[in-house]
């Protein structure tokens, strides 16, 4: 009987580890969707505003000052 409950143990040690893994990987492709889809509106953005220097032009004199306007 105590053989049959160590089988049981490690079968389901190892459906716990099986699914915290597919969990893992579920979540690093979510943040991999949104960082895309980020990336993709960031570079919209910063086309019609006039690119990705006028950007962070505006975004270094706006932490230089004390106020942004």
């Amino acid at each position: 009987m105590n053989q049959v409950l160590q089988a049981i143990g490690r079968s389901t040690r190892g459906f716990v580890q099986g699914e915290e893994g597919a969990q893992m990987v579920e979540y690093a492709l979510v943040i991999a969707v949104v960082s895309i889809t980020l990336v993709v509106s960031f570079r919209a953005l910063a086309e019609d505003i006039g690119g990705f220097e006028t950007i962070f032009a505006r975004l270094t004199a706006c932490l230089a000052q004390a106020a942004c306007g």
